[in-house]
């Protein structure tokens, strides 16, 4: 196992210097999972446009470019591309969030906080009427990088 990056030799924490790596194209993608009663999930699937779904989706797009504000040691990115998809199943939500950029470090941070708070909108606009729902599996799906 490697050591960790946002710690020096002496054990503080630090942000990790990126300034002579080249830029690359970067790609990740996350995905979470809301769990629920069917009943829940069914009300989320009847729901019209600019519903729970939709608020959920747009959260998880903002998080993903507010990411550096969020986890201390982040880099601030400049996305290119942020997309969150939702697909309501039986009896959970699946959330999978995409970013992508060029720079000089990846984007997981930024595709996992937007699963993440897509899945918590979800969880926040469904608690009244679900109070067992659990978020889950939050999780790197994919990482790619090509050089520029």
């Amino acid at each position: 196992m490697s050591e960790l990056s946002h710690v020096d030799d002496a054990g503080s924490v630090r942000m990790v210097d990126v300034g002579a790596k080249p830029l690359s194209r970067r790609r990740a993608v996350a995905r979470a999972e809301v769990r629920m009663a069917p009943e829940t999930a069914q009300r989320l699937r009847a729901l019209p446009k600019g519903d729970a779904l939709a608020t959920a989706q747009l959260a998880g797009i903002m998080a993903a470019k507010r990411t550096s504000e969020l986890i201390p040691l982040c880099h601030p990115l400049p996305l290119s591309h942020v997309e969150v998809t939702l697909e309501v199943g039986e009896d959970f939500v699946e959330i999978v969030a995409t970013a992508e950029t060029t720079a000089q470090t990846g984007v997981e941070m930024e595709a996992l906080t937007a699963a993440s708070v897509a899945a918590l909108t979800v969880y926040d606009m469904a608690k009244a009427i679900d109070k067992a729902m659990v978020v889950a599996e939050v999780r790197l799906l994919e990482k790619t990088k090509e050089q520029v």
